[in-house]
């Protein structure tokens, strides 16, 4: 039987944990009007459910939500269920059933409150096995693999089956069901873990996530008439309704102990003075699932009904979903972004122009696209060229058109600014249309801005040292991780040094992120001063790499991979293995112009970033 982990200890000193697979972003699905035709699509059901990632190995299991939550408490009696594997990685649903056989997010609330034995899971992908990725086999291959571990019998691990072609036909039959939609996968993609690949989803019913920003007091009871919700719109919160129907009286005493505490006397959003009249305002930090039949004109709801709290979603990542033409699945990123003055020289020296950068990014959006999606970034946008006028910007008051999202992040004096995210390859090259060179993006995702899921470590040398003395630092660098237990991997920067990288589970914030840094970078500071220096005067860094431990903190944001450079001859950030490492030779080994050796070596586990044994931050 396997044991559900509590908090990992550090591993074993110079090789990876021989236990669960690291947490990994999961592949998102695009909402589409329709369904896609063709046997080149399987089609599936969209469950009710969590979104959950389960992985085993060493004889103990996790369970992950899609935000990267450790549930496995939650989650104990799913866990329990033995697999004849030495390790996997698996993506699927956790739903309960009704006594139709339908699954309902409502009695799934209810089973994590009291009764989770009535919890059951379908698989639907599976990511690694035994020590093996497999995100780059055709999802036909992986689904075949997946079904061949799962128990045959008296589990709740269970396979979701699917059909190919005929897609348009499942739905009816499920939206006359009464079920939620339907989930269509390319037969031959591989796994993205961000909203870029070949998965769409169709809905029978209308259904989000929504802000909880308040509630109106009932007449009849203690309790709440209607909730009032707000919704992400260019990266500020906006009113989107009241929902007053879907609750149960044991959930609205619930909903009213979770309200209680995060009551604030000011308004949480603009709405008009009637809709929000006698209302008890909230601090934006809960999100439900509401179901709805339209929006309005004036962007409110109609018919919503309550479905239950979203605890695996955060506030900060609640956009509104809007549907796109299936038609646009097929066509690539270049059609869809018309690219203007493709002739442009952006790169002087080698008269490399913008049609050609975005000709790099198109290609590369697959492998970048996990890396960059879905984060916080920061943009270094020269729209004369690289030569000319550059600049950094990371807010957008909505000029980058509906493929670059924002997400609302408070500032140190409390106020909210809309930061800048994408999640597709029409917002990759919609970003490059206006002038954008370089990608520099947060350590932590949107769905939770206040935890990091990688720590870098930048070297930079001092004026006057040779790349040499960077790989060497490297190694060094590397081995000191090692004894602590946090295995790592090189990025050649394409500007003067390398970052060591080390994923981590998303667990730790910030505060306790940066003291680790701190406080690592001061330590090899002290081992080998002659080498390293983790002081921040640049006077003090004569001859020696500074380990700049800066880029762990909130709102710091490092160059991503994959990225170009604006600098001479357009090299390329790009992570490689620790045995390149041992040859490289200049951190611009990769240049715009690589991209289909890029594409390449982009199936090794080693460069994935996420295939590694699950890190938490070590005591030092």
């Amino acid at each position: 039987m396997l044991q559900p982990t509590g908090k990992r200890k550090p591993a074993s000193a110079g090789r990876p944990s021989a236990g669960p697979p690291a947490f990994r972003p999961v592949q998102l699905a695009r909402l589409v009007d329709a369904v896609p035709t063709g046997n080149r699509w399987l089609h599936e059901m969209k469950y009710d459910g969590y979104r959950t990632l389960i992985a085993v190995g060493g004889g103990e299991a996790r369970a992950y939500t899609r935000s990267g939550l450790d549930w496995s408490d939650r989650f104990s009696a799913l866990l329990a269920d033995a697999l004849k594997v030495g390790s996997a990685l698996i993506d699927g649903e956790a739903v309960v059933l009704d006594a139709s056989g339908k699954s309902s997010f409502q009695a799934l609330q209810n089973a994590l409150k009291g009764a989770p034995g009535t919890i059951d899971y379908y698989a639907f992908d599976l990511l690694e096995l035994d020590g093996e990725d497999l995100t780059n086999l055709p999802l036909v291959e992986r689904k075949n693999r997946l079904k061949a571990i799962l128990p045959a019998t008296k589990s709740r691990l269970h396979y979701s089956d699917h059909i190919i072609g005929n897609g348009e036909k499942l739905l009816h039959e499920f939206c006359d069901a009464g079920l939620e939609g339907v989930i269509s996968k390319e037969v031959d993609g591989r796994y993205v873990g961000s909203r870029n690949g070949g998965w769409v989803k169709t809905k029978c019913i209308r259904r989000q996530e929504f802000v909880i920003v308040g509630w109106t007091p009932s007449d009849k009871s203690r309790t709440f008439r209607s909730l009032m919700l707000g919704v992400r719109e260019d990266g500020v919160l906006r009113y989107a309704g009241k929902v007053g129907t879907g609750f149960d009286t044991a959930e609205l005493l619930r909903l009213m102990e979770v309200m209680k505490p995060l009551e604030q006397k000011t308004p949480t959003v603009k709405a008009p003075r009637a809709e929000v009249r006698g209302a008890h305002w909230l601090k934006p930090r809960l999100v439900a699932e509401i179901a709805y039949t339209e929006m309005t004109n004036e962007g409110t709801l109609r018919h919503p009904s309550y479905l239950g709290l979203r605890e695996d979603k955060k506030p900060e990542a609640v956009v509104l979903e809007a549907e796109a033409p299936v038609e646009t699945i097929a066509a690539s990123a270049i059609t869809l972004v018309k690219i203007s003055n493709r002739e442009r020289v952006i790169y002087p020296e080698s008269r490399l122009t913008k049609g050609q950068l975005a000709d790099y990014y198109a290609a590369v959006a697959p492998i970048m696209l996990p890396w960059v999606g879905s984060r916080p970034i920061s943009l270094v946008r020269c729209p004369q060229g690289r030569a000319k006028k550059c600049f950094f910007q990371k807010h957008d008051a909505g000029s980058f058109g509906d493929t670059v999202h924002h997400v609302g992040i408070a500032e140190k004096d409390g106020h909210e600014e809309p930061y800048l995210y994408i999640d597709t390859p029409e917002g990759l090259l919609t970003c490059v249309q206006m002038g954008t060179i370089e990608f520099h993006g947060w350590g932590a995702r949107i769905e939770d801005v206040e935890k990091a899921d990688r720590l870098v470590f930048d070297l930079d040398p001092d004026v006057g040292l040779d790349f040499e003395a960077v790989r060497s630092a490297a190694f060094h660098f590397r081995e000191i991780l090692q004894s602590i237990g946090l295995e790592t991997f090189p990025m050649p920067t394409g500007g003067k040094g390398v970052h060591v990288i080390a994923p981590i589970t998303p667990r730790a914030e910030w505060p306790e992120v940066k003291d680790f840094t701190h406080r690592l970078a001061q330590a090899v500071a002290q081992s080998d001063p002659k080498h390293f220096t983790a002081a921040l005067p640049k006077a003090q860094r004569k001859g020696r790499i500074f380990v700049d431990y800066l880029r762990n903190q909130r709102g710091a944001t490092a160059v991503m991979p994959y990225s170009a450079r604006s600098r001479e001859g357009a090299p390329v950030a790009a992570p490689v293995t620790w045995k390149e490492m041992e040859t490289i030779d200049t951190p611009s080994h990769f240049h715009v112009g690589d991209q289909v050796e890029l594409l390449k070596r982009a199936g090794s586990k080693a460069l994935t970033g996420w295939g590694r044994a699950s890190q938490e931050l070590p005591d030092l």
